[in-house]
């Protein structure tokens, strides 16, 4: 995977219709750190949906010519609670509002009311049937110990970096079966990174650290943005990658996924991880409007100015969850295209 200006996905696509319904983020009782949506289907009907859901954005995302694919997180109902409910120590059952992203909104979420322990494997039927059905190298993706600390409730530690060290255990053990079953990346989701770089520092790269331990055969990355956009909910964009940046060249992490594209950031920020392939984020996940491929390709070869071109991968800034399928599908196109082109002028 050293081919300049590689294709990836952050990791969530949209979801049919037909499988969950469609409501916004923030919908009051359906919080993204709480419960979740609602399928459509149950029982075993519902795991059949799921199955036929991941086999279409697989091919969606091979016919747009992606070459790192991801199952699109078609089972999941929320990208954090499909791993916190299945730990030991959260419960879902009365959810408790948080402030949270550095008081970006009140959520409503799980809490943590006992240790945090991985008690049975979360992920190996869903990447061992991601593997069956592609040839391609697969990204499998968690939230990231920061992530799972602020988008919860704690009710146990007193202590948010003691939690995280838990939650980072729990997770590596789960990191080091989905190693040996042969995923090419394992991606930490660490949007909170962006807005607390001070706790990045104190506790969040060794958490992140820990979460790696032992991981011999597959690259692994972390995830960093400043969250989904959401209707009615304020997105600033602090001035955190210079202090993030440089506290991860500093981590044992291989990749980066960062967001440059909605949020304007400099390219010249690449100069802070030089050691680090970066997921470049080229595509908005928070408008309808799709880039061209010649626009894609000046922002790839922008980047190329500061890291090696064979470090860069072009992604979108996150995932293209908030979006309709055919708008997320003519983004992936959009940005393969501009990915070729950038390679062909690189040359």
């Amino acid at each position: 995977m050293t081919e300049p200006f590689l294709t990836t996905v952050v990791g969530s696509m949209p979801k049919p219709a037909w499988l969950m319904e469609q409501v916004p983020l923030n919908e009051a009782g359906k919080q993204v750190h709480g419960k979740g949506a609602d399928w459509v289907f149950s029982g075993d009907l519902l795991s059949d949906a799921m199955d036929d859901a991941t086999r279409v954005t697989l091919h969606d995302q091979e016919a747009a010519g992606i070459d790192i694919v991801s199952d699109g997180e078609q089972r999941r109902r929320s990208y954090l609670t499909y791993i916190t409910m299945r730990l030991a120590g959260f419960d879902y059952g009365v959810l408790a509002k948080k402030w949270t992203r550095n008081r970006r909104r009140l959520a409503e979420v799980g809490r943590c009311v006992g240790p945090v322990r991985r008690t049975k494997p979360m992920l190996a039927d869903d990447l061992e049937f991601l593997l069956a059905e592609t040839d391609r190298p697969v990204k499998i993706t968690m939230p990231g110990p920061m992530t799972v600390v602020d988008s919860t409730a704690d009710e146990h530690y007193g202590d948010e970096a003691a939690m995280a060290m838990d939650v980072a255990d729990a997770l590596n053990a789960e990191a080091r079966e989905l190693d040996a079953m042969g995923a090419a990346v394992i991606q930490f989701d660490e949007p909170v990174f962006s807005r607390y770089p001070d706790k990045v520092r104190e506790w969040g790269i060794e958490a992140l650290d820990r979460c790696l331990e032992g991981i011999e055969n597959t690259e692994t990355a972390a995830h960093v943005c400043y969250s989904y956009p959401m209707p009615g909910v304020p997105r600033p964009i602090m001035d955190s990658y210079p202090v993030i940046l440089e506290a991860l060249e500093g981590s044992r992490v291989d990749q980066l996924a960062l967001e440059f594209e909605a949020s304007r950031l400099d390219p010249a920020l690449l100069r802070l991880c030089p050691s680090k392939t970066v997921m470049f984020g080229c595509i908005d996940n928070g408008t309808d409007e799709v880039e061209t491929p010649e626009y894609v390709a000046e922002k790839l070869l922008a980047a190329a100015k500061h890291l090696p071109a064979a470090q860069i991968q072009a992604a979108p800034d996150c995932g293209l969850v908030p979006l309709s399928l055919p708008v997320a599908r003519a983004k992936l196109k959009t940005m393969v295209d501009g990915a070729r082109l950038a390679r062909k002028q690189l040359k």
